[in-house]
């Protein structure tokens, strides 16, 4: 994907429609001759209506990484590449988090969640595993070095595991009725929401060759951004409707789950929500004019009603 000029709100657009566009590419077709019914909750799952915020900081941080000039045909598939296979690790844990097993949920981006709408829990596990190799998958064919593919690889498989987005799921599920210290909070948020975050950012940067320079502005961005998208995920909860946010409203308190509106309050939420938006924006001050994206995009993440 070439960099759109423009506002934000037009090259969010872009990245949104262009990011489903190469998901379609991707994606198993619904053919009688195969599983047709698992591609066709694959391709619901994947291609329902979303933020694409994940796929967004890839190409952000790509665009922000970039040596002035050298971005090239090659770079735009892999940095197509790298944004979709992080959506569909997201799709693949929605689906699983979704289950009765887990949040037992019936709506999700305002529709029913996978295994409602296939009225089969065992399709909708499965939809979610076939999502996993896929994503690992799109990284192998990136048309960059293979030293950096594999650095990438290694990127998102951490970021997915029990180092990361598992390991957090599971502390989560572990968690409901304890009333957990805010450190521990934390980490479970950087493992469950902020790690698939944060290596969406990284991605981006390794993709397009980032300098070390970049790539520590990177992370300080990420890290911040990966919790703040949680806070504010907490804070929407007790603050919107089912209809606004595209899922159950209020299911965090009704499970007992700890939240950070649960432990610091709502404005002790809303002030750690505004230190960790100066702390992204600070991070990414060595980067100048190329950090512009990302900067709109922590504004966006933090102001978002959804």
């Amino acid at each position: 994907m070439s960099p759109v000029q423009g506002n934000f709100e037009q090259w969010l657009a872009v990245t949104v429609e262009h990011t489903a566009e190469v998901l379609d590419e991707l994606l198993p077709p619904i053919e009688a001759d195969g599983p047709a019914r698992l591609h066709e909750a694959m391709r619901y799952a994947v291609l329902g209506p979303g933020k694409r915020i994940r796929a967004a900081l890839v190409q952000a941080a790509g665009e922000a990484s970039q040596v002035p000039g050298a971005a090239n045909a090659a770079q735009g598939l892999a940095l197509d590449g790298a944004a979709a296979a992080v959506e569909l690790i997201h799709a693949y844990s929605l689906i699983h988090d979704d289950l009765p097993c887990m949040d037992d949920d019936d709506l999700r981006r305002g529709r029913p969640t996978v295994h409602r709408q296939f009225d089969n829990e065992a399709l909708a596990m499965l939809a979610g595993d076939a999502l996993q190799p896929l994503a690992f998958d799109c990284l192998v064919q990136m048309p960059i070095a293979p030293a950096l593919v594999v650095q990438a690889v290694q990127l998102l498989a951490r970021a997915a595991g029990s180092d990361g987005m598992v390991g957090g799921q599971a502390i989560d599920c572990a968690s409901v009725g304890q009333a957990l210290p805010i450190e521990r909070l934390q980490q479970m948020h950087r493992m469950k929401t902020g790690a698939l975050l944060e290596a969406s950012v990284l991605l981006g940067g390794v993709v397009a060759g980032a300098s070390s320079t970049v790539r520590t502005g990177l992370e300080s961005y990420a890290s911040a951004m990966g919790l703040a998208f949680q806070v504010v995920d907490d804070i929407l909860d007790v603050t919107a409707d089912s209809a606004t946010l595209g899922k159950t409203a209020g299911k965090d308190a009704a499970q007992g789950k700890p939240t950070y509106v649960s432990i610091l309050g709502l404005e002790g939420s809303r002030e750690l929500l505004l230190g960790l938006r100066e702390q992204a924006q600070a991070a990414l001050l060595p980067l100048g004019p190329s950090g512009g994206r990302l900067r709109e995009l922590a504004d966006y993440i933090i102001g978002r009603s959804h």
